[in-house]
């Protein structure tokens, strides 16, 4: 065998690999939250990886005539930042025959940069309405406790409320994984029903 074609071919192999393995990102996706519940109205997604937390959501709620005024928090440890959120807010009772009015009461604002991206939409495929935040600047970085959201229901019969969430972070090193952290909550609000 031609000993320059074989050690073409394995540089060529070696190069393959290595570039291979430099286009893996350190991407972990985190969809199997745990669900720490204070009430029915109150509970929180926490993602762990290794027994450790990466992050939480947060959602504490309270309903005041006939909505539900849902306050949020995202957490995420040292050494990441938020990159994005999505939020999808839906009644399942109703979700079908007459969806929810949700409303942004109070978009995530940073100390010194401009408000970030905020769409608020209705999807094609799925039920509820999508809050999604991008273009966080200072905030990426900070515990992110200032969205606070109004969900009026479609029927007078609507109690439960589910919001499924998906935030992707950034690891901020070379050696630190990114995490998309995907999961979803259910909570009840059996004063609707008391109109």
């Amino acid at each position: 065998m031609n000993r320059r074609t074989y050690l073409a071919s394995v540089c060529a192999a070696g190069v393959a690999a290595t570039a291979g393995c430099s286009t893996i990102s350190g991407s972990k996706t985190l969809s199997e939250p745990t669900v720490n519940t204070e009430s029915s109205g109150r509970k929180a997604l926490i993602f762990t990886e290794n027994d450790e937390e990466v992050g939480h959501l947060s959602v504490d709620g309270s309903v005041t005539s006939g909505r539900i005024d849902l306050s949020t928090e995202i957490w995420h440890r040292g050494g990441t930042n938020v990159e994005s959120i999505k939020l999808r807010v839906w009644m399942p009772e109703t979700a079908m025959e007459s969806p929810a009015e949700v409303a942004v009461v109070s978009p995530v604002e940073g100390d010194s940069s401009p408000p970030p991206s905020v769409a608020l939409y209705t999807p094609d495929q799925a039920l509820g309405t999508i809050i999604e935040i991008t273009d966080l600047d200072d905030l990426a970085d900070e515990t992110i406790s200032t969205l606070n959201l109004i969900v009026i229901p479609g029927s007078e019969t609507a109690t439960r409320l589910n919001i499924h969430t998906t935030i992707e972070l950034s690891g901020g090193g070379t050696l630190s994984s990114d995490y998309t952290l995907d999961g979803e909550l259910q909570l009840v609000y059996p004063h609707l029903s008391d109109k």
